[in-house]
């Protein structure tokens, strides 16, 4: 059984789906160089105007697999090394997934779970979801996911939940900036279905654009070369195809061609 699957809809959207709910999807070298290969094809997929990441079973991920824990307990430097670049490549192609991407979380998202919840762009969590840094708990740190979760939760939070590895639930993961959303169980399908709408309503190239403009002015000054790239920005997606077509839609009250009829 492949330990992750995915599959794109006729609207474009790509579900990618952890699948080895017995072991509570914990993942391994193998699904991480799976998720790596579905991050790859996904972001090379022109037809692909979303991505949603999800997990079969009752937890969105558990963290590592105890077996591959316990194999790189015996690993060199050198094998661990490897080991370690290859869960930092997944998490950096899943980072840069040029569409947007949405985490679908339910059940317990730990240790490099976390990580995969902060690669996406926004994430829907179950009210009963619950999260957890919980690496300094077997004596490791979260030195692969760390940049993306202190991007996702910022500095003074990931210096508390580093350290002390509490665990927190799906309200505090909103207020940390985590989470989007939180909902009622049985309304998770429902308000990511309700996210994947909301950007397909958008220009698909404009939305891409626009999750790359964030990328592009990140912990940048603004100084005159910043505010000449982004007045070169706009007005190279004004002159496009994609540009001209919206425009012309909203002054002659129609939808856009992307959005059919």
């Amino acid at each position: 059984m492949d330990k992750v699957t995915w599959i794109t809809d006729s609207r474009g959207v790509a579900t990618v789906w952890l699948n080895n709910p017995t072991k509570h999807n914990a993942f391994d070298d193998h699904s991480i160089e799976q998720l790596n290969a579905a991050f790859t094809a996904i972001a090379a997929d022109t037809g692909v105007r979303v991505m949603v990441l999800a997990s079969r079973g009752k937890s969105f991920s558990a963290g590592a697999d105890l077996a591959w824990m316990a194999r790189m307990a015996e690993y060199s430097h050198a094998e661990n090394l490897r080991d370690a670049e290859a869960l930092a490549n997944m998490l950096a192609n899943l980072s840069q997934v040029p569409q947007p991407t949405i985490a679908r979380v339910q059940g317990a998202a730990y240790g490099g779970a976390v990580g995969l919840v902060s690669c996406c762009d926004m994430a829907v969590a179950a009210r009963s979801a619950r999260f957890c840094l919980s690496e300094v708990k077997i004596g490791l740190i979260p030195a692969t996911i760390g940049p993306y979760v202190v991007a996702a939760i910022g500095e003074r939070a990931a210096r508390r939940y580093f350290t002390t590895a509490e665990p927190f639930d799906a309200q505090r993961a909103v207020q940390l900036g985590l989470v989007s959303e939180v909902v009622d169980s049985d309304e998770l399908d429902r308000q990511v279905d309700a996210m994947v709408d909301a950007l397909l309503a958008n220009g698909p190239e404009a939305v891409m654009a626009a999750k790359q403009l964030v990328g592009d002015l990140s912990g940048r000054l603004i100084d005159g070369e910043l505010i000449a790239e982004t007045c070169s920005t706009i007005a190279d997606i004004r002159v496009s195809q994609q540009g001209r077509e919206g425009l012309a839609a909203f002054l002659e009250k129609r939808r856009p061609d992307w959005r059919g009829e």
